[in-house]
């Protein structure tokens, strides 16, 4: 069941998208796996919320790239497309950027039809319509370059030496910020936020992310936007059910309170409730909190609190969960709202770490029109995004949170919902402050550390994290980041590297996995 020394055992903090993929994967090696999970229900943030018939995801409701997570389930002998039933978008998401005053806004509804999206571009800015297809070769080429670089773990800073490594950047182009790379292409800003809106996903301004990060909005052209059917907390569920399957034990509402060390090395987990022998511990928690949490600081050479607090951290973001007295099927799936003052939307939220009340840039989730599972019959549901600074001394959320729920929804008035709040009958909402206390997010920031060149790669905590011996870290804030794809990603090489150390074979029937790990050792 276990290698030469018997070991086998390992011990799961956090039921998230990364601890479940770590947990499948690890039983799938013959490891006995438990995962502590302290909430009653899995999945982390991305997990359901329900209320009087209502279901909302909670954080992620894009899902992309399931590539990645349909080879876990094919490592793992299943098959993600029978587990879980998803609809491809189309459109993906509409667009729309408002004007400055006296100006109309203007919107375009983002398609994987090329010819189709040409023409919605050129209503916009004809010039910019001609150069698209050379963005999507460009992109095309840089993923399958970079791909690799994202399968694979950075432990030193020996490995960006690496010749494949030094050959990519003239292709990464690290100088540049996403908007400054996305200028090749397309000359309008409003086409340029289009493509570069998605660094949200990293909690951070395209100005100032990394311009390889292009490839994130080229992922949704290439490979779609999905709507998993039962909300992205479907996901994680599914996974759930299947971790189980193969033997693996979640223990629900079981908080974490320390890892025991030996030296330093981790031996065991403590909860409330018992303490469990542990020959590797995984954490799939905030890396901030849960280090601090778990780990006396006297043991993290590397990572102190005071390294920890140096870091910059991501933008956070106020949520409103709307159940709604009939339907808008009118309006999208998917709807991004971007302010033509987004510029000083993102100083207010990166520089100033102050409120946005006039004329915010959000998003909208209005899902009911894919997926009527989730309201009552002839309701809907509306998720309501607004991006807004991480904790700040600046910000009293218990005075200012009323003015932030009435901005959010008069600016729903600008996608054509004049009746909103006359309709509501169930409502729920979240700060950095809630996501702090409820979800263990450092600072409230709802992506981590941010994903500055300074902190990517062997900058980025550790998979094999550096400090205590026998802990693997996976989720957003380690190597290669924020988003679920990525998470996946983490989940193997965090796998990868726990059953290299316990000397046990993955035993994944998967022909990629084993390519890659073939590149990864001539590499190394």
């Amino acid at each position: 069941m276990s290698g030469n020394n018997g070991a086998g055992r390992v011990v799961i903090v956090g039921a998230g998208p990364g601890g479940l993929a770590s947990a499948m994967l690890l039983a799938k090696a013959g490891a006995q796996v438990t995962v502590l999970e302290k909430r009653a229900t899995v999945g982390g943030r991305t997990s359901t919320m329900e209320a009087e018939g209502f279901h909302f995801d909670i954080g992620p409701t894009f899902f992309l790239y399931p590539r990645v997570l349909r080879e876990i389930f094919a490592a793992c002998g299943y098959s993600l497309d029978e587990e879980l039933p998803m609809e491809r978008l189309d459109p993906q998401y509409r667009l729309v950027f408002g004007g400055r005053e006296g100006e109309a806004a203007t919107h375009l509804d983002a398609t994987a039809d090329v010819e189709r999206m040409k023409k919605a571009i050129a209503a916009i800015s004809p010039d910019d319509a001609t150069r698209l297809e050379n963005y999507f070769r460009d992109n095309r080429k840089k993923l399958e370059r970079f791909a690799p670089i994202l399968q694979t773990p950075f432990e030193s800073w020996t490995d960006l030496a690496r010749v494949e490594m030094l050959k990519l950047l003239p292709l990464m182009r690290p100088w540049r910020s996403l908007d400054s790379d996305l200028r090749k292409h397309f000359k309008d800003e409003r086409i340029r936020l289009g493509f570069s809106f998605q660094s949200k996903y990293l909690g951070m301004s395209p100005f100032s992310c990394p311009s390889l990060f292009s490839i994130l909005s080229f992922l949704e052209y290439e490979h779609g936007v999905f709507h998993p059917i039962g909300g992205c907390g479907a996901v994680t569920r599914a996974m759930a059910r299947i971790a189980e399957q193969m033997g693996v034990t979640i223990l629900r509402e079981c908080a974490v309170k320390e890892i025991v060390t030996e030296g330093r090395r981790a031996v065991a987990v403590k909860t409330e409730r018992e303490t469990l022998p542990a020959d590797a511990v995984v954490v799939n928690a905030d890396f901030a909190q849960a280090m601090k949490r778990l780990i006396p600081n006297h043991l993290r050479r590397k990572w102190s609190d005071a390294k920890i607090a140096s870091k910059r951290y991501s933008c956070s973001t106020y949520m409103l969960y709307l159940g709604i007295d009939g339907r808008f099927d009118e309006l999208p799936h998917h709807t991004i709202y971007l302010s033509a003052k987004y510029r000083e939307n993102l100083n207010d939220i990166e520089r100033d770490h102050r409120l946005t009340l006039e004329d915010p840039s959000f998003y909208v989730q209005n899902a009911c029109v894919t997926d009527e599972t989730l309201a009552p019959k002839g309701m809907s549901t509306l998720y309501v995004l607004v991006p807004v600074t991480h904790e700040s001394s600046n910000v009293s959320w218990k005075e200012q949170e009323p003015q932030l729920r009435r901005a959010a929804l008069r600016q729903l008035e600008k996608l054509g919902l004049h009746d909103v709040e006359q309709r509501i009958r169930v409502e729920r909402s979240l700060t950095p402050q809630s996501w702090k206390s409820e979800f263990g997010l450092h600072l409230g920031a709802t992506f981590s550390m941010a994903h500055s060149l300074d902190q990517m790669l062997h900058l980025r905590p550790h998979n094999r994290f550096e400090d205590v011996d026998g802990v693997y870290l996976v989720g957003g804030g380690t190597h290669p980041g924020s988003g679920l794809p990525v998470i996946f990603e983490s989940a193997r090489i965090s796998a990868r590297l726990l059953l290299e150390d316990l000397k046990m074979e993955p035993r994944w029937n998967e022909s990629r996995t084993l390519d890659r790990r073939a590149a990864y050792e001539v590499a190394h």
